[in-house]
């Protein structure tokens, strides 16, 4: 076990993103994973019926007990659903984590449509916790919310990671699923230049929880030293064979099988 990832996010009772799924993944691929649980849901595959709120003071305590007493090589936020929160892990990263990378995953939609980010929030988002990231992840319609306007094609992406970079964030993973089309297209902005990663589409509903799980790869790779560049490589690939491998729970939108790097039969050999 290598890299310690503290994931401050909320939870997802029905196992396939959020919390769970974070846990998840940074197990799946070697690290160790640490919470600070930010909301409770109840959740299903078929959305979100129900969201009940942590005390920000008390998310600031989970990040100062972990931070203090077993720290942290990475860190990876997911649902921060409004100002006070926002705030609250913003303060406590500077002043417990500065220097530690974070991905950022600007959650603010559920797979069904649910809510998670209070609309008085995103201005909140953008200049205290993205400025912090070392990588933000936004989908398309979280991108088109903090950029401002409908973004159609991969000219477009383009254009919205550098306004995106332009808020004071080093990079941005930006995710292409939205676009139509055979193929997705996700586009790595740094300092250095842009670069595409293009696949072919999985045609499934089970897509539940796929950027929490990508986030917390490429959190988990970076915990463990590896370049930006080679974190995202891999955390893709991860996700890509989860969803290739997902079970096909529920009625709605399915949770991956983030245990596909797990083989128990070795345990019994």
């Amino acid at each position: 076990m290598q890299g310690r990832v503290l994931i401050i996010a909320g939870s997802d009772s029905g196992g396939g993103a959020g919390i769970q799924a974070d846990i998840k993944a940074v197990t799946a691929l070697g690290g160790f994973a640490m919470t600070a649980i930010t909301a409770l849901t109840a959740q299903n595959t078929l959305g979100v019926h129900g969201v009940v709120a942590v005390d920000p003071a008390f998310i600031r305590q989970q990040m100062a007990v972990v931070l203090d007493d077993i720290g942290a090589d990475a860190l990876k936020t997911g649902m921060l659903h409004d100002v006070p929160v926002i705030e609250a892990v913003a303060e406590e990263i500077a002043l417990r984590a500065k220097g530690v990378p974070l991905v950022a995953d600007p959650v603010m939609v559920a797979k069904g449509g649910h809510p998670l980010l209070a609309p008085d929030a995103v201005g909140s988002l953008k200049a205290r916790l993205l400025p912090l990231a070392t990588v933000i992840t936004p989908n398309l319609p979280e991108a088109e919310v903090l950029v401002g306007r409908p973004i159609r094609d991969v000219a477009g992406m383009r254009a919205a990671a550098a306004d995106l970079r332009a808020l004071g964030v080093p990079a941005v993973l930006l995710k292409g699923g939205h676009l139509d089309g055979d193929t997705v297209t996700d586009l790595l902005v740094t300092e250095g230049g842009a670069e595409e990663f293009v696949d072919a589409r999985i045609a499934t509903r089970h897509t539940h929880g796929t950027g929490c799980t990508l986030a917390s790869a490429i959190a988990a790779g970076l915990a463990q030293g590896l370049s930006l560049r080679d974190a995202v490589v891999r955390a893709r690939r991860y996700v890509r064979a989860a969803i290739a491998a997902a079970p096909g729970y529920g009625g709605g939108h399915g949770p991956l099988d983030h245990g596909v790097t797990v083989d128990p039969g070795r345990m019994l050999r």
